[in-house]
């Protein structure tokens, strides 16, 4: 297996530079950060759709998930899916390679330890005991991943599946380079909610009126669940509602929170180059 370190300054490059053939997107001062965690992929190519029309770019967080089509969400068959994204400025980050849900913390005195459950991949279903290195492992790989589709380098953070940590983990995450990101009250956009009893206008309604600049605005890229599905009834009227309030997009190597993260802390990942 031949592989390929990642230099600091490549990374540092890739983390601060327009994608290439892209021009430095316009000053934003009342910015909100939308962001994606990877799903089936049924409305993947809607959702890019809307973007490019809208000229908005946005933060992927992804993880080798079972899509409707191919073979996962980081598969060969969404290789083209992620260099197109990755062409057009947006940014991309870890959501671990197993879709794997923290349980609960372990304490037995020693190392850190933690109950995990996956819902990807071999061991998907199953109640796991991963120490911290598995887990960080398990970020890597996503992100190594991610490097090989999109050829830029991710951004130092991640997002837990549903948004589940504990400061034990979270620390655990921090030392091996990560740090999380999770989304504002009224980011949460609600399309993994049952459509029966939240339709698509309710939740677009709520968006409109309560997310304020500074938000970091969380959907996916497809939900099993939802019947009726959120991206082609509520995002571009999201978006252009918003912007009709004054508010612009940005991703999160421009977030306040992170940016300083992010340029003081590129990822070293073990690229396969086969």
């Amino acid at each position: 297996m031949a592989v390929m370190a990642i230099s600091v300054f490549s990374v540092f490059a890739a983390l601060t530079l327009p994608a290439h053939g892209q021009t430095a997107p316009p000053a934003c001062s009342r910015p909100v950060y939308l962001t994606f965690d990877t799903g089936h992929m049924g409305t993947a190519p809607l959702i890019a759709e809307v973007l490019q029309r809208q000229q908005v770019r946005v933060t992927f967080f992804a993880a080798h998930e079972k899509t409707q089509q191919g073979d996962g969400s980081l598969g060969q068959h969404w290789a083209p899916w992620w260099k197109a994204r990755a062409a057009e400025g947006h940014a991309f980050a870890s959501h671990t390679w197993d879709h794997a849900y923290w349980r609960a913390d372990i304490t037995d005195g020693g190392a850190a330890q933690f109950r995990i459950r996956p819902s990807a991949g071999a061991q998907a279903g199953q109640n796991l005991l991963w120490s911290a290195k598995t887990y960080c492992d398990n970020l890597r790989q996503a992100a190594a991943r991610l490097q090989v589709l999109t050829g830029q380098a991710p951004l130092p953070l991640f997002r837990a599946p549903g948004g589940k940590t504990s400061p034990r983990l979270l620390a655990a995450a921090k030392q091996c380079g990560f740090e999380h990101v999770g989304w504002a009250d009224a980011g949460f956009l609600g399309d993994e909610l049952p459509s029966d009893r939240y339709p698509n206008a309710q939740l677009l309604q709520k968006a409109l009126r309560n997310i304020r600049a500074g938000d970091i605005l969380m959907a996916h890229l497809g939900i099993w669940s939802r019947q009726d599905p959120w991206a082609p009834a509520v995002l571009e009227p999201l978006i252009e509602g918003l912007k009709a309030r004054g508010l612009c997009f940005a991703t999160l190597r421009e977030h306040p929170s992170y940016r300083e993260w992010t340029l003081r802390h590129p990822l070293q990942l073990a690229i396969d180059t086969r």
